[in-house]
This record gives structure tokens, sequence and C-alpha cells, in this order.
């Protein structure tokens, strides 16, 4: 196990301190790099923690900035403490991305349609070790942007048993047509009758934004009354700003909803 060292520079944020492991995984038939982050004062106490999960996880991607938002918002006592874990990319647009019928949507990787296995290996293989080596409750949640950010909002609509929150910024729900909006009242009629969360966000990005729009429509108008969610309306930001201007108040909203 590898351990971070806080103050090292990425970009000119500091990395959080960290333990880092590496996951052989049976399902994508390849070794996984993990960084965990644990707030300071839950390492002393030792208490059950719940737990966000997050691809593009990786120290060089979005797992410094993401601690250090939750660090800041666990102190400042606006969310409850809540352990990170954050999974490296190997082929990112492979494990983010479901089956396609668009031939275009082929085009943006070798490989694309990995999602199934992702989660697969995600819910058989990391999650068992985390509850392993860490002293964990049983609440999850996921966050992902873009692409990052469908894997999420897929993984509520077809496998909603696996987290408790869902938060995903600027979905790139254009995938294969759009099936996940398309479908969504199906699934959405499914949802398992325990509680979930969702917050969800689009920015001018004119490929996402008519679908992230249409989703909040519809569940304006079919509301599962086990479903507590949010749509953040972004007109102002980019795809490439979202993230970091809206992380803040997704994690409050989200994170303090009462089950």
């Amino acid at each position: 196990m590898i351990f971070g060292c806080a103050g090292t520079p990425r970009n000119g944020e500091a990395i959080p301190v960290h333990e880092t492991f590496t996951i052989e995984s049976r399902q994508l038939d390849e070794a996984r790099i993990i960084n965990v982050w644990v707030p300071d004062q839950e390492l002393s106490d030792s208490l059950p923690l719940p737990v966000m999960y997050m691809a593009d996880g990786g120290i060089e991607e979005d797992f410094p900035h993401i601690a250090q938002t939750f660090s800041a918002l666990i102190k400042a006592k606006k969310i409850p403490p809540f352990m990170l874990v954050g999974i490296e990319n190997t082929q990112r647009r492979r494990d983010l991305t479901g089956f396609t019928k668009v031939e275009k949507d082929k085009e943006v990787a070798p490989v694309v349609g990995g999602s199934a296995k992702f989660r697969a290996f995600i819910n058989e293989e990391l999650m068992p070790e985390i509850q392993r080596k860490y002293r964990t409750t049983d609440k999850k949640g996921i966050l992902g942007e873009s692409l990052s950010g469908l894997f999420v909002m897929e993984t509520f609509f077809l496998q909603p048993e696996m987290f408790d929150y869902y938060i995903a910024f600027d979905p790139s729900l254009w995938w294969n047509d759009h099936s996940l909006v398309r479908t969504a009242s199906a699934h959405l009629a499914k949802l398992p009758t325990e509680p979930k969360v969702l917050w969800f966000a689009g920015a001018n990005t004119a490929d996402i934004f008519p679908y992230t729009r249409l989703l909040a429509k519809i569940l304006e108008n079919e509301p599962p009354a086990n479903l507590t969610w949010m749509y953040s309306d972004e007109p102002e930001e980019a795809h490439s700003t979202i993230f970091k201007a809206t992380k803040e108040k997704a994690l409050t909203w989200t994170l303090t909803r009462n089950h």
C-alpha cells in the first residue's frame, strides 16, 4: 500500500494524504489502481464510514480536487464524514460507455461498450475489497462528470440497487441516440423500494443540455415516490467548468438528504 503526501503539486492542487493499492480484476482482465482518502478525524476514531466511489479517480485525474472538497465540507460540517474511493483510468472510453448502435459513437475510441464489465468490477471486486480493508457503513454513492456522468446515470437506471447516492455533472446523455433518456420512464417505474438520491447538472453543452433538461421534465411529470432528486441547470457553465463550479453544492445537497 502506497501513501500519498500532502502538498505535492498537481496543476496547482495539493494532493491529499491518501492510500493507494492495486487490485487484479477478473472482470476487466487487468490491474487497476485505487486511491482511497479518509477524513483525518476519522483516522483516529476508526468509525465506520459511508463510501463515495468515482471513476476518473487517478492522482493525475479528478481525485485530488474532489478529496480536497470533501475535506473542506466535512471540516465545515456541511456534509457528514465520507470515505472517497477513486478508480484510476486505463481505457476510459471503454469502461464508461455502454452499448451503442450509433456508428459515430463508436469512433470515440478503439473499444467502447465496456460499462457492464466495469460496473461488475466495482460491484463484485472493488466493493468487497474496500469492505475488507476499511470499516464502512452500508451507505454508498457514486459521482462522475461527462462520460463518467453517463456511467453514473446508466448505473442509476440499470442497477439502481448498487448505490444510495448518484451525482452526475454534465452527463453525456447523447450516447446511443440518448437511449437512457428515451427509456427513462420504463426504468423509473422499476426503481427498488429503497430510497435513492439523484443530483445531476447540465452546462451549456449543445449535445447534452437538451437531454438533461428533458430528463428533468420526465422526473417532474413522473416522480418516483422513493426518489429524492435535483436537477441543476447551469447555462453559464461550460462542459470544462461545471465540475468544479458545482461540486460543493452537489455534495452538500446530496449527502444531507435524509433517507
